[in-house]
């Protein structure tokens, strides 16, 4: 089963994150924010990233932009997971590699649905 590497400052939203993911078959990695992402990333191989936007160290559009410098990390699919929904917001994760966004309080069948359709 695929791998997802997943980045919120927020300890309860990444064990709803984590509880959905794990639930649905998926191995789950999880990072506290941007910079650990980063470190987490160049450590293992996760199929996919799902990160928040707004983190202290890092935030999530600077950790796609680092991201998608690494061979490894040109295709992979990256999702925002964030509170923003702002046009603007959308178009600056876009700009930096972004493959979709999810907007909090999450959906969990749209987030495993999302993932799925990333995936694969």
């Amino acid at each position: 089963m695929a791998t997802i590497l997943t980045v919120d400052d927020s300890a309860s939203i990444r064990q709803m994150v984590s509880f959905t993911l794990k639930g649905a078959g998926f191995e789950v990695i999880e990072a506290v924010d941007g910079e650990d992402a980063l470190n987490k990333a160049k450590a293992s191989d996760p199929d996919a990233v799902l990160t928040d936007v707004n983190m202290p160290k890092m935030d999530g559009i600077t950790l796609i932009q680092e991201l998608r410098k690494l061979p490894n990390y040109r295709h992979k699919p990256m999702l925002m997971l964030t509170t923003e929904s702002s046009g603007d917001m959308k178009s600056k994760g876009r700009s930096a590699g972004a493959t979709g966004w999810l907007v909090k309080p999450f959906n969990p069948d749209q987030l495993l649905a999302t993932i799925k359709k990333v995936i694969n």
